[in-house]
């Protein structure tokens, strides 16, 4: 796993991008407006989402190690604005609760148990210091005002992506691969792909040349990896088939 924030400075994370969330809901024309990057979705649908996001994990840590999660609450987020914002401020300070109960090395399920993120509190507040810092983009293109991303938070959430999400044990089933990450801050991160799975790692200077690389600052290749931007928005060099791969591939492990 590539090297994480503090436990307590992903919980005051949480928290720090949970207002700014909730500040971009507020200064949206309507909760009927559009996500851009969410399609189909509206800004009320995506504070839901979050918010329930927020509740479920909160219930998981809750939980500690378990064989399945617990299901989640269905129960519709109110839908006038001073309540929604309410009602997710409640659902922040769930998880946080949670997560501060638990400590960082408390296990619980998780769907990223096969890779390298630990299943415990500490990979659960990694995971969603990173959900709410991607929605609250969304929440902000949504309000026609985007900020930009603190650039150590996006440098952690690029590197938490692919502990996450882009670490497997499944085989790669094309022809064996590295990719490298290159942020414009000064970090560079390699994925490589091949029989045994998928695996995620700083990278060095004798790592081996990569098939194909991506460079942007660390908010485009987060945007990048997390499906807001496209290939065309970064410096690709290389092969540029091994990212379509990558991006079309659903492990089954």
């Amino acid at each position: 796993m590539t090297e994480s924030l503090e436990f307590s400075a992903l919980l005051q994370l949480i928290d720090e991008r949970s207002a700014a969330f909730r500040s971009a809901v507020a200064a949206a024309p309507s909760l009927e407006v559009p996500v851009p990057s969410c399609p189909e979705w509206t800004l009320f649908d995506l504070v839901q989402h979050l918010g329930t996001g927020q509740r479920w994990w909160a219930a998981i840590v809750a939980a500690g190690p378990a064989q399945a999660p617990p299901a989640k609450d269905a129960a519709e987020a109110p839908r006038e604005l001073e309540a929604l914002l309410a009602w997710y401020a409640e659902s922040n300070e769930l998880l946080l609760s949670a997560l501060r109960e638990a400590g960082p090395e408390r296990e619980c399920w998780t769907w990223w148990a096969a890779g390298v993120s630990p299943a415990n509190a500490r990979g659960v507040a990694r995971r969603r210091v990173h959900e709410v810092l991607v929605h609250t983009y969304d929440a902000q293109l949504a309000a026609g005002a985007v900020q930009p991303m603190p650039a150590d938070v996006a440098i952690d959430g690029v590197a938490e992506f692919l502990d996450t999400c882009n670490s497997t044990p499944a085989a790669w089933p094309h022809e064996a691969a590295t990719i490298h990450y290159h942020a414009t801050e000064g970090h560079s991160w390699l994925l490589a792909l091949d029989g045994t799975g998928a695996w995620p790692a700083p990278l060095t200077d004798d790592a081996a040349p990569a098939s194909a690389s991506a460079t942007g600052t660390a908010e485009q290749l987060l945007l990048f990896v997390w499906g807001r931007l496209t290939l065309s928005d970064l410096k690709i060099e290389g092969d540029q088939q091994v990212f379509e791969q990558l991006i079309a591939w659903e492990p089954e492990e």
